[in-house]
């Protein structure tokens, strides 16, 4: 497999210097041309300032007037945060799943978050036009409520999060939604302990979720999938998950070398055999000749395609990366579906840094679908800090959402 883009074009322009824009568009059902895109303004770090959603009757041709969808609010105990994560058709039951962040920041810190956020989700039977359940994502069983919301995660105390676009659900053979999540571990004292020495740490699991009479899914969760601090100094990040020929599940997830640099920097694999309830020890993802790769401390998406071929989108660096640092170039590789391992020979570059272009580009915070009548694939992704630092307030984050067309080959 080879890829080519053919199409780059502005999605939602920045609205002004030092606002980058963030978002992705989504079908809404099975079998028509309705899409859903959500879109965010951000001006700093891993806080959404204002978000908006849109509706395309044509596939993306034409789009409806941007409506708030609320991010931020003001209380007694802090700064109420929220992060739209994405949507997901249910091919079992043309459901359609909305799912999002929330929490409490008591001084607006986004490293709060580490131990207040928890999820939500809606379900939709008209194309997310009216929600026939709206709630927060609580673990099934009268233990828990709506602070104790899943085993060991406690509001206050830790917390479970989506932390960017490409963690998609994926539904098993029997009807299950499984839902890749990473939450932050606890110490002794049963609070959220950093055992890495990096910027925040956190374990990767699968919420799974079944479904009720009433439409409402009734929500588990796997075990745990736990890195070595002393390998990866962040743990386990943003896992993307896709089903193998075999019926096994792979989980590919973000690590980093933030704290140590002389470590090499990867991307990780597990996999689970029993549909996603227990999994193997992470270890670094290879290509399928046996070689690792070096890949920054940032999000990656696996994609099924129409095709039937599994997809996997993210940064591969030249040399060994240094945390988040760089994360470019962009490219689009094929899985193989036996082995779970990356196909060196099919990859292609996406985007890359260009000349006069800062270092600290960033091409990630992406989201990747693909689009029905053609198979192209679709890429949402603003290129942060191509000529800014971030540390320039005025200008640093100043981005358009580019939209890529990609053909494959």
């Amino acid at each position: 497999m080879r890829a080519k883009v053919v199409e780059c074009s502005v999605f939602v322009p920045s609205p002004q210097s030092g606002v980058g824009v963030m978002g992705a568009s989504y079908y809404t059902t099975l079998n028509d041309d309705r899409l859903v895109s959500y879109h965010s303004y951000t001006s700093r770090g891993d806080t959404v300032d204002v978000a908006y959603v849109r509706w395309s009757e044509d596939d993306g041709v034409t789009w409806s007037a941007p409506e708030t969808w609320s991010t931020h609010s003001e209380g007694e105990s802090g700064t109420g945060r929220r992060h739209p994560r994405g949507g997901y058709v249910d091919p079992l039951t043309d459901r359609y799943l909305s799912v999002w962040m929330e929490g409490v920041l008591p001084t607006d810190d986004p490293l709060e978050g580490m131990r207040q956020w928890k999820l939500h989700y809606s379900i939709s039977e008209d194309g997310g036009m009216t929600d026939i359940v709206n709630e927060q994502i609580i673990h099934e069983g009268p233990s828990y409520d709506e602070v104790h919301h899943l085993p060991g995660v406690t509001v206050g105390k830790n917390c479970v999060m989506i932390g960017d676009l490409g963690q998609r659900p994926l539904t098993r053979s029997d009807g299950a939604i499984l839902l890749p999540v990473q939450s932050s571990p606890t110490g002794s004292d049963g609070h959220y302990c950093n055992p890495g020495a990096g910027f925040t740490y956190t374990d990767c699991l699968l919420l799974m979720g079944r479904w009720q009479s009433s439409g409402r899914l009734s929500w588990t969760i796997s075990d745990r999938i736990v890195g070595e601090p002393s390998l990866t100094t962040r743990g386990m990040m943003e896992p993307t998950v896709a089903e193998l020929n075999d019926g096994s599940i792979l989980m590919v997830m973000r690590g980093s070398n933030d704290a140590l640099p002389e470590l090499p920097g990867y991307k990780w694999m597990s996999s689970s055999t029993d549909g996603g309830h227990t999994w193997t020890t992470p270890e670094p993802w290879t290509y399928t000749d046996g070689e690792a790769f070096h890949s920054p401390s940032a999000c990656s998406q696996l994609i099924p395609h129409s095709s039937g071929k599994l997809l996997w989108m993210g940064n591969i660096c030249r040399e060994n990366p240094r945390g988040n640092k760089p994360r470019y170039p962009i490219i689009v590789g094929e899985v193989d579906r036996d082995t779970g391992l990356l196909i060196r020979d099919s990859i292609t570059t996406i985007d890359d840094r260009r000349s006069g272009e800062h270092e600290r580009l960033t091409l990630s915070n992406f989201y990747a679908r693909g689009e029905r009548p053609t198979g192209d694939l679709i890429l949402h992704l603003p290129r942060f800090f191509a000529h800014h630092p971030p540390e320039v307030a005025q200008d640093g984050w100043t981005a358009d959402l580019m939209m890529y067309r990609i053909t494959l080959l």
